[in-house]
């Protein structure tokens, strides 16, 4: 199988984005979007999916986090598919559940080329530092969107902090569990022969 590796760009009047991937890496990250705590939510991301990341951001922070959080989504889902390429005999499908002290964290996911969004609880707290607590859920919805992925996902705590990082480290493993190449299969997992 070639290098599942990927490296997009985008440009808009509100994001300047650099998004590399690696998803055969060993969690090799570095994340710069101005957003301390989003930041180490990617860098979260990148360590328990084994993914090696590198982020750079230049977003309109003067006005609020919305722009950069979406877009650094919609780039990584976009480098995520790229990276797949055809997805000849990946697992395809995954189910995680992360606690985090108080918090937990679900995650199901199908690397169907059919994206879909559903989520099942609330945050906490409004925000983490200069993270609205929303938009880790908004992240999920822009990844799945551009990744296509079929993606339901699910927090409950009584910290926002710790729902957010669960929410991230449960979507990296299940990521990585869904991408992972089972040696036991030839060509797509699927019966119409193509995601």
């Amino acid at each position: 199988m070639s290098e599942r590796t990927a490296a997009v760009t985008r440009e808009t009047a509100e994001t300047e984005i650099e998004c590399t991937i690696d998803l055969d890496g060993d969690g090799d990250s570095v994340a710069e979007t101005g957003i301390g705590f989003f930041d180490h939510m990617l860098g979260a991301f990148a360590t328990h999916g084994l993914f090696d990341l590198t982020i750079r951001c230049d977003g309109d922070l003067e006005i609020d986090d919305h722009h950069t959080v979406e877009d650094v989504a919609i780039t990584l889902g976009e480098a995520f598919e790229e990276a797949l390429g055809e997805k000849e005999g990946i697992v395809r499908y995954a189910d995680r559940r992360v606690p985090l002290d108080e918090a937990v964290a679900s995650v199901v996911v199908d690397v169907s080329g059919r994206p879909r969004f559903y989520f099942d609880g609330a945050f906490s707290q409004d925000s983490v530092g200069e993270f609205t607590s929303d938009m880790a859920r908004h992240f999920g919805e822009s990844l799945a969107m551009n990744a296509g992925l079929t993606l339901h996902a699910g927090v409950d705590g009584e910290n926002a902090h710790h729902e957010i990082e669960a929410l991230f480290k449960c979507l990296a493993r299940a990521l990585d569990d869904a991408t992972r190449v089972d040696g036991r299969r030839g060509g797509t997992p699927s019966t119409k022969g193509q995601l």
